[in-house]
């Protein structure tokens, strides 16, 4: 199976569910990515699952906001 993505590519990772940041692929192996962020230099390894092509993907993947309950006091 071939990878998603290659070394020098450009990805975003969503952290926390919350957060969308810009990576840079360093390398693949383990089935993990070694990214390093574009906004401070430092890096982790990923699953693919966590990775996305387009910051607009990365956003749709995001949980939706429900709408706060009614309160019945």
């Amino acid at each position: 199976m071939a990878n998603k993505y290659s070394p020098d590519d450009t990805a975003f990772l969503v952290e926390s569910n919350r957060f969308i940041r810009e990576v840079k692929i360093l390398k693949f192996g383990g089935g993990l990515y070694t990214v390093r962020f574009a906004d401070s230099g430092g890096g982790i390894k990923v699953r693919e699952n966590r990775l996305f092509a387009t910051k607009e993907d990365a956003e749709a993947s995001l949980k939706k906001e429900t709408k706060p309950r009614a309160n019945w006091s």
